[in-house]
C-alpha cells in the first residue's frame, strides 16, 4: 500500500509495491473529463440578472478569505486528500444517511488524514481506478472499521451527477476535491483548470445542477441556491498580486468558484500544505465581494417538503 498526502508521505514497512499504482500525486490527474463543468471556461456565460441582488446577500463588503495554508492554533488549514494505489484494501463505512450515501466499500488507509474541525472529511482518490471517495464527518473505530454521516464515490472519467436531492460529503451535493485549491497545481504546475468551491453563510434551500442538494429553512429567491456559480469580474486588476495569487485569480476569472456548502462568506477552500505561504496567500482578503458577479443560472429545483 502506498498512500500519499497533500504534507506527507508513508510507505507500510511490508508493502513490496507489486501491484501497479500510477499517479500518486494529482500532477498529471484528470479530474471528471474536460467538458464537466467543473472543468468549463465560464468566463463568457451571461451575467444572471438577480447578480446584483445574490452578491449583496453575500455581501458586497466581506472579503474573500483562503480557507486553506499551513497551520492554526496546531492544526493543518483546510481539507486534506489522500492518495491511494490499486493495492489499497477497502472496507465498509457505517453510514448515518445511508439512503444519501453511497455503499462503498471505501479504500480508507487506516492512518488517512482527516480534515480538522467539525465537518471531518475524508477524501480519498484511486489513482489507478480514477475513483474519487469522500466522507462527512468521519471517524475511524479502534478495530479499523470507520463511521461516517455520508459518503459518496465518483468515477472521475464520467459526468454523472448524484441523483436529485441527494447529498454528498458536502451539503451541495458536490464533490470536494475537483474544488480545491492545491500546492501542485497553483506553485508548481502554474495553472489550475478547474473551478473552486466556496462557503456561504445564508443558502436558500434549493439548488442547481451540478449540486443536487441544498441544506437550508429558507425559500428566499434572492438567496444563494446550493451550486451557484460567480466568477471573478474580467475587469478586475490582478496585476499588483503575486505571480502564485494570480493563478488563483485567473481561474476565478475562467472558471469561478461554485456554492458548495454553508460557512463563513466568501471562504474559498484549499487543501493544507506546509510549503504554503500564508502572508502570499494573505492578500486574497483584499478582494470584496462585489468584485464578483453570479454566472447566469439554470434551473433552480426546490428541495422538496
Amino acid at each position: 500500500m502506498v498512500v500519499v498526502s497533500t504534507n506527507s508521505c508513508q510507505r507500510d514497512s511490508d508493502s513490496d509495491n507489486s501491484t501497479p499504482s500510477r499517479n500518486l500525486n494529482t500532477k498529471g490527474l484528470q479530474v471528471f473529463p474536460l467538458d464537466n463543468p467543473w472543468n468549463k471556461d465560464i468566463s463568457n456565460e451571461p451575467v444572471d440578472p438577480n447578480s446584483n441582488v445574490l452578491i449583496a446577500s453575500i455581501g458586497n463588503d466581506v472579503r474573500l478569505h483562503p480557507d486553506f495554508g499551513t497551520v492554526w492554533e496546531g492544526s493543518p488549514i483546510g481539507i486534506p486528500f489522500n492518495l491511494v494505489g490499486s493495492d489499497q484494501p477497502k472496507i465498509n463505512v457505517t453510514f448515518r444517511y445511508a439512503s444519501d450515501s453511497d455503499a462503498g466499500p471505501y479504500p480508507i488507509p487506516s492512518d488517512a488524514l482527516i480534515e480538522a474541525g467539525s465537518d471531518k472529511h475524508v477524501l480519498v482518490i484511486d489513482t489507478f481506478n480514477l475513483r474519487l471517495y469522500e466522507l462527512f464527518n468521519a471517524t475511524r473505530n479502534t478495530n479499523n472499521t470507520w463511521n461516517a454521516g455520508s459518503g459518496a464515490i465518483y468515477d472521475l472519467n464520467s459526468n454523472q451527477l448524484r441523483p436529485d436531492y441527494w447529498t454528498s460529503a458536502d451539503a451541495a451535493g458536490l464533490p470536494i476535491f475537483p474544488g480545491l485549491v492545491r500546492y501542485e497545481e497553483l506553485v508548481e504546475k502554474g495553472e489550475i483548470n478547474h473551478a473552486l468551491r466556496f462557503t456561504v453563510s445564508n443558502t436558500q434551500n434549493a439548488f442547481i445542477h451540478p449540486a443536487t442538494h441544498g441544506a437550508s429553512d429558507n425559500n428566499d429567491p434572492n438567496l444563494p441556491p446550493m451550486g451557484m456559480r460567480v466568477r471573478l469580474k474580467a475587469n478586475f486588476d490582478i496585476s499588483g498580486f503575486s505571480l502564485h495569487v494570480q493563478v488563483i485569480l485567473r481561474a476565478l476569472k475562467k472558471y469561478g468558484m461554485f456554492v458548495a456548502d454553508n460557512g463563513s462568506n466568501w471562504y474559498i477552500s484549499g487543501a493544507p500544505d506546509t510549503r504554503w505561504d500564508d502572508d502570499e496567500l494573505g492578500q486574497l482578503k483584499t478582494i470584496k465581494g462585489n468584485n464578483f458577479e453570479v454566472v447566469k443560472m439554470g434551473t433552480i429545483i426546490p428541495m422538496k417538503n
